[in-house]
C-alpha cells in the first residue's frame, strides 16, 4: 500500500517484566496440553528509533517522521514528541503546532524494511511460525519452538535481548495463550517491556478491562455495546450470547467468545494476499471531477503490484477523503474480475459517480484498490460471447 501514515503506541514508563498478579485456579492436564503459546512482538516507536539510532543527535529529542508541508501526515513519533500529544496519521502541521521544537525526518522506508528483515531473523531462530503484520510487529506461535529454551517466557525475552544486542532497538512483547490476548500484553508494559497473561489468568485479566480494547470494537460498536449498558469485558462476557448474536449477528457471538478469551486464530506464516491498493494525496484539495488523473495513475499502481501474486482480486474499492478528513469507501464485485488495468480504471470511475456529496465538497486523498483476494481456481471465468 502507497501511504505516507505509519503507526505508534502510547507510551508507558521504563522497561519492565510482569505478570498479572491473579490467584491460579486449577485446570486439567489435558486442557494445560491443549494450550498453545503465543508472543507478540512490537517494535518500539520504530521509524522515529530508527532515526535516532542512526543520528546520535536526535536522542533525546522529539522526532516526527513525517515530510513537511500543509499535504503531510505524521509517520510516526518519538516517545519524546509523543508527550506533546504528536501521534501517527495526524496533520504534520497540526504536529507542528502541538510540538514547536519537534525535528521533523522524512520517511526512509527502505531503511526501515531492511531492519524489519534483520528482526524478522532473530524471531524464525526460533520458531517457523511467525506472521508479519507489519514493518514493526508480528505474531509468533512458539508452542513447538525451534530453540531449546524452557518458556513462552523464556523465548520472549530472548528475542527481546537479541533485538536490543543486533539492532540497538528496543521491542515490547506480550506472551498469552490467544492471539489477541498476546496482542493486547505487548501494550501492557511499552515501551521496553515483557508481559505475560497465563491460562489460569485470561478471566481475572480481561474482566476490568473496557470493551474498547476487545480486537475489532472500533467507536460505533463501542456506542452500541455502551447503549447496551456494556463498558466492560466483564459485562459483555455475561451479557446474553444469543441477544448479542440476534442483533449483531456472528460478530456478537465472536464478541462473546473473546470476552471469554476464547480465540481460535493461528498464526499464519504465508498469509495469502487479501487487498492491495495505492493511495495518494494531493497537492492541493481538488473537486471530485479533477480526481480522475489521479485514479487513472493508482489504479495502474495497483494493477501492477497485482502481478506479483498468483491470487486475483475480485472486488475493486475507490477510497476518497474530504478536505475535513472524512473517509468514504465505494466497491464493487463484478461478475468478473477485472481483467487489465483500463478495467480497473473503468470500475473505480465508475465507483465515483455513487459520491454523493456536494458538488463543492473538496478532495485531499484518493485511494484505488482490489480486495477479496482468491485462488485461480476459485475465480468466475468470463462467458463466452457466442455460446
Amino acid at each position: 500500500m502507497h501511504t505516507r501514515d505509519g503507526s505508534v503506541r502510547t507510551r508507558a514508563n521504563g522497561p519492565r517484566e510482569a505478570a498479572h498478579p491473579v490467584v491460579a485456579s486449577r485446570a486439567s492436564t489435558q486442557q494445560l496440553r491443549a494450550v498453545r503459546k503465543f508472543i507478540h512482538i512490537d517494535m518500539d516507536a520504530f521509524y522515529a528509533s530508527v532515526e535516532q539510532r542512526d543520528d546520535p543527535s536526535l536522542r533525546g529529542r522529539p522526532v516526527v517522521v513525517a515530510w513537511r508541508g500543509a499535504r503531510s501526515v505524521v509517520c510516526a513519533a518519538s516517545y519524546e514528541a509523543r508527550t506533546y500529544g504528536v501521534r501517527s496519521a495526524m496533520p504534520a502541521v497540526r504536529a507542528e503546532r502541538l510540538c514547536p521544537d519537534a525535528v521533523f525526518v522524512p520517511p526512509d522506508f527502505a531503511r526501515y524494511k531492511a531492519v524489519s528483515q534483520q528482526v524478522r531473523a532473530i524471531m524464525l531462530r526460533h520458531t517457523d511460525l511467525v506472521e508479519p503484520l507489519s514493518l514493526d510487529e508480528a505474531y509468533l506461535d512458539v508452542t513447538e519452538p525451534k530453540s531449546a529454551l524452557p518458556s513462552a517466557t523464556a523465548i520472549a525475552r530472548s528475542i527481546r535481548a537479541e533485538i536490543r544486542e543486533e539492532t540497538a532497538l528496543t521491542a515490547s512483547a506480550g506472551v498469552a495463550p490467544a492471539k489477541f490476548l498476546a496482542k493486547i500484553a505487548s501494550d501492557w508494559r511499552k515501551p521496553d517491556g515483557l508481559f505475560v497473561i497465563r491460562p489460569h489468568e485470561v478471566q481475572a485479566f480481561l474482566e476490568p478491562l473496557p470493551v474498547a480494547r476487545i480486537h475489532g470494537v472500533g467507536k460505533v460498536m463501542d456506542g452500541k455495546l455502551a447503549a447496551l449498558g456494556i463498558r466492560t469485558v466483564g459485562e459483555l462476557r455475561a451479557f446474553d450470547v444469543h441477544a448479542l448474536e440476534a442483533r449483531f449477528g456472528r460478530y456478537g457471538r465472536r464478541l462473546s467468545e473473546l470476552a471469554r478469551g476464547i480465540d481460535h486464530g493461528e498464526v499464519r506464516p504465508d498469509r495469502p494476499t487479501q487487498s492491495i491498493s495505492s493511495e495518494d494525496t494531493f497537492a492541493d484539495d481538488v473537486p471530485l471531477a479533477a480526481t480522475e488523473p489521479m485514479i487513472r495513475a493508482l489504479a495502474a499502481r495497483t494493477w501492477a503490484a497485482t502481478r506479483r501474486t498468483e491470487r486475483i482480486g475480485r472486488t475493486v474499492v475507490l477510497k476518497l477523503k474530504t478536505r475535513e478528513f472524512r473517509i468514504l469507501t465505494r466497491s464493487r464485485t463484478p461478475e468478473t474480475p477485472p481483467q487489465s488495468a483500463d478495467e480497473l480504471v473503468a470500475i473505480a470511475l465508475a465507483l465515483r459517480e455513487q459520491v454523493a456529496l456536494p458538488p463543492a465538497t473538496l478532495y485531499r486523498l484518493v485511494g484505488v484498490g482490489l480486495a477479496n483476494f482468491c485462488d485461480p481456481d476459485d475465480t468466475p471465468t468470463q462467458p463466452a460471447l457466442f455460446a
